[in-house]
């Protein structure tokens, strides 16, 4: 053993929390993700854990409210000891908690919010994130729809109003600006949270008529626009481009007609064309379909990653190391540009411990094969040209993009 590698105390079972919504309406993505961590270890318990240790996941609810969720978080972190913490769906909680764990000096891993703002505006030691973010995101919904609807001329928005809703616009917004300076913004909507009805949105979309409607928005609000929408007969005049709608396309039914471009917050997908073939890939499909009677959605994705960074960098660690079990030092340093690979394609994490995840994208059909809308003409792009360099804001990265940008991207297409 080298003489700088001093092994910790290998535990009875290594401890984590993970914040997700187990209540209230981001529990469309909170429940799954809970699901599948589950299966997660239970599967990595049965083969003997990491080295020998068993996993313990301990769940902290989001829905609960902002004072309870910080005080949960720290009693787990501290009280029940847990070694590592995975947090958050919401990005005000990421926020919120990126800032905690650093005090607390506990790696955390920011499994599943969107905001860029964590890295862009701060640096962290404690804090990495095992995959991409609203930029990566939304560049990719506006590479494919100048991919595959170049000539539209007009749009219009209507998103969730508050920090996300306007923050993916923005970037999005920026992004046309610069890719398809002439396109016309016809109409911005902001409906409150939660809102039961779009009727008023909808009849100002009908009278505005824009070639595209872009909606980032999520959860039963995303799918009551979409039911109002397809209803009101909307969709049968504007492309709509949903970034979100994986998470929705079973919920959706028949609502979401073919034709529409759909986005999945990575390359997440239960008919992912490069690892549905794949033996572990097809194996984890039965079990969760198994466990809760529904396909995965992205959050389960994400959840699969946060969960392969950890196994990963414990392992990395431990190999390094030549020890028993990593102390928490060796750990961070494991983590440290880490290589590994969840249920999509493989990701790194760049050395602000940004993550750099492909993005998946496709068009909505109604084959038949399934009791709602499967994606054709799929695209995943690689998510290195999706990012703005280590140290740039994605807003001015944006800003100062070539017109041609998109032409530059890595990306592959399949038909389905």
């Amino acid at each position: 053993m080298p003489l700088t590698a001093m092994a910790a105390d290998k535990p009875e079972a290594l401890k984590i929390g993970m914040t997700t919504f187990l209540t209230g309406p981001a529990s469309v993505f909170g429940v799954p993700a809970r699901d599948a961590m589950d299966i997660f270890v239970e599967n990595l318990n049965a083969e003997g854990g990491i080295n020998g240790v068993p996993i313990e996941v301990t769940y902290i609810d989001e829905g609960a409210g902002a004072e309870a969720l910080t005080s949960e978080y720290r009693r787990v972190a501290e009280t029940e000891g847990a070694e590592v913490m995975l947090a958050s769906i919401s990005s005000g909680n990421c926020q919120t908690l990126a800032p905690l764990a650093e005090d607390l000096k506990v790696p955390n891993l920011m499994w599943d919010c969107g905001t860029q703002r964590i890295f862009e505006e701060n640096s962290y030691d404690y804090v990495f994130r095992p995959q991409g973010n609203a930029t990566s995101e939304m560049l990719a919904a506006v590479a494919y729809l100048l991919k595959t609807h170049p000539d539209f001329e007009t749009i219009a928005v209507v998103n969730q109003d508050y920090a996300w809703g306007r923050d993916s616009w923005d970037i999005f917004h920026n992004a046309l600006k610069v890719m398809k300076p002439d396109v016309k913004v016809v109409g911005e909507f902001f409906p409150k949270f939660g809102a039961p009805d779009f009727s008023t949105e909808i009849s100002r979309l009908q009278a505005l008529r824009p070639d595209v409607v872009l909606s980032t928005s999520w959860g039963g609000d995303l799918d009551t626009f979409v039911q109002q929408a397809y209803q009101r007969g909307l969709m049968n005049n504007s492309t709509f481009v949903l970034p979100l709608a994986e998470s929705s396309l079973e919920r959706l039914g028949s609502s979401l007609p073919a034709g529409h471009i759909v986005g999945a917050r990575g390359d997440h997908y239960f008919l992912h064309p490069e690892r549905r073939d794949d033996a572990d890939f097809q194996s984890f499909m039965e079990q969760y379909k198994e466990a809760t009677g529904d396909i995965p959605v992205y959050s389960v994705f994400h959840a699969s990653q946060a969960f392969a960074a950890l196994k990963t960098a414990y392992e990395k660690a431990i190999a390094d190391n030549n020890v028993d079990w990593p102390d928490e030092d060796q750990l961070l340093a494991a983590l440290e540009g880490l290589e590994f690979q969840g249920l999509g394609r493989k990701l790194h994490l760049r050395e602000d411990n940004q993550g750099v995840e492909s993005q998946l994208m496709g068009t909505s059909a109604q084959t038949g094969d399934y009791p709602f809308a499967t994606l054709e003409n799929i695209m995943i792009f690689d998510g290195e040209g999706l990012l703005p360099p280590v140290g740039e804001t994605s807003i001015d990265w944006i800003k100062g993009l070539d017109a041609n940008y998109v032409d530059g991207l890595t990306v592959k297409t399949y038909e389905n």
